[in-house]
């Protein structure tokens, strides 16, 4: 895996071919992919696409599409890039199943690909949130809304969040359902606000009007090397996820992946009773003092880079960068860390330590080529699967937890000492989602020497 200087944002994916051949079995060949590399893809090639799966309904439920800004590597080209057009999902050619039928965009700075995109696709832009629901009527006119509230040029609040729109977009979203008695399947991309009354109002709400709600990252989703799958209801005394990006976005994800791990442990999940944030010398005093171990730290460096670093303070290869980590406390005991090392956009490592079990579990959630672009398939896959069966593959009381777990780390931060956070003691049930990861299959089409591509894509693979 290379390593990349971190932006702070993940990355996308992909286009292609009329002459692209599939076999029976909907598997690109690499000869395929590499064919279809700089030749464009009509409108046909998508109608003959094959659906992983049957919707439910005859009709392919329309897609309102929310979002901050669209340019390019931004989330909502990565997330548009394989609702637009088919993509590939462990190495299968997957129609969308779901058809974008208006756009609301927020900001349009330099660099907007928005208007490009309505144009090839003819998918009208409405001025407002409410007309693009309405696509243009007075009654909600979609079967789902996905919403985009990342990237942009938004504030920053004293804590060193930054003040994205979600709750703004959740609350006109949910006031279109209302006024049009209609509740429809909604993703919300990322944690649900960077304030937790805020964030636990969105979910109450969603619970309260019977909407369908699905949220979170994209790195639970991505490949596990080497596999790793912990039987449900083990026993697991500590945990670790790791991450090489910036302070508070990156820690979103390394919680998440922290999260899909840990959820189906024995007793299942009953909440976080404590976090707080460690910067310096505080966080490799708190290790000599035992309250997170370097052992599964290294473990879970050696599963991404084949040999842990001497140190984790300097790996390898990468610019010096400062180390934090968030020590976790949950409720029913185990103890977790986040840990920032060194300076890598693609690093997504967690190890663990099982009870009665000396060998400690790791892996690496590789991203697939180009950075974390491809990252995305797999998360699209996931909510078009919400949209079509009017169910998330996942729990969203994940992704709530893990936005409470955020906000306190944060606080932590510019306290400088643990937060208590009973407010989180929430407890909920985790659900098998492994027909929503990628297994690796795609990357064996799309492979590191093949060109990272621009614009919208099939399959991640064009000119």
């Amino acid at each position: 895996m290379t390593n990349t200087p971190v932006k702070n944002e993940l990355h996308c994916p992909s286009r292609s071919a009329q002459s692209l051949s599939r076999s029976t079995s909907g598997t690109l060949s690499r000869r395929d992919a590499l064919r279809a590399v700089g030749t464009s893809f009509g409108a046909a090639a998508v109608a003959s696409a094959t659906p992983l799966w049957a919707a439910p309904s005859k009709t392919r439920p329309k897609v309102a599409v929310v979002m901050t800004v669209c340019h390019h590597r931004s989330h909502a080209h990565v997330l548009l890039e394989n609702f637009l057009q088919p993509y590939l999902f462990n190495g299968k050619r997957t129609d969308p199943g779901v058809d974008i039928v208006s756009f609301y965009v927020d900001q349009t700075p330099a660099g907007d690909m928005s208007q490009d995109i309505a144009r090839r696709f003819k998918i009208p832009i409405f001025k407002t949130i409410d007309e693009s629901l309405c696509v243009g009527g007075k009654q909600l006119a979609v079967d789902a809304v996905l919403a985009i509230g990342e990237h942009g040029n938004y504030p920053v609040n004293e804590l060193g969040q930054r003040k994205y729109p979600r709750k703004r977009f959740f609350d006109e979203i949910v006031a279109v359902m209302r006024r049009s008695r209609r509740s429809v399947p909604l993703f919300n991309d990322k944690h649900l606000s960077y304030r937790w009354d805020w964030a636990k109002e969105m979910y109450d709400t969603a619970q309260q009007a019977d909407i369908p709600f699905m949220a979170g990252s994209s790195v639970p989703l991505a490949q596990r090397r080497p596999p790793l799958a912990l039987p449900a209801g083990a026993q697991i005394e500590e945990a670790i996820s790791i991450h090489g990006g910036p302070l508070e976005s990156y820690d979103f994800h390394g919680l998440e992946v922290l999260q899909s791990m840990v959820e189906s442990r024995k007793g299942g999940e009953t909440g976080v009773a404590s976090i707080e944030l460690l910067k310096g010398d505080a966080l490799w005093k708190a290790a000599d003092e035992g309250r997170w171990s370097p052992e599964l730290a290294h473990a879970a460096m050696a599963a991404e880079l084949g040999n842990a670093p001497e140190s984790l303070r300097q790996v390898p290869g990468e610019k010096p960068d400062p180390t934090h980590g968030l020590l976790i406390t949950y409720k029913d005991g185990l103890k977790a860390t986040v840990l920032k090392v060194g300076r890598s956009s693609t690093r997504w490592n967690f190890a663990c330590r099982l009870k009665s079990d000396p060998k400690i579990h790791a892996s690496s959630f590789y991203v697939g080529p180009w950075n974390n672009r491809n990252l995305f398939k797999a998360l699209s896959h996931a909510i078009q699967h919400h949209f079509i069966h009017k169910q998330a593959p996942y729990p969203v009381e994940r992704t709530l937890l893990v936005t409470g777990m955020l906000e306190a780390a944060m606080r932590s931060n510019r306290a400088g000492e643990p937060i208590q956070t009973p407010h989180l003691e929430l407890a909920y049930k985790p659900r098998d989602f492994t027909a929503m990861r990628e297994m690796g299959a795609s990357w064996k089409i799309i492979t590191e020497d093949i060109p990272e591509p621009k614009g919208i894509t099939l399959h991640g693979i064009d000119s």
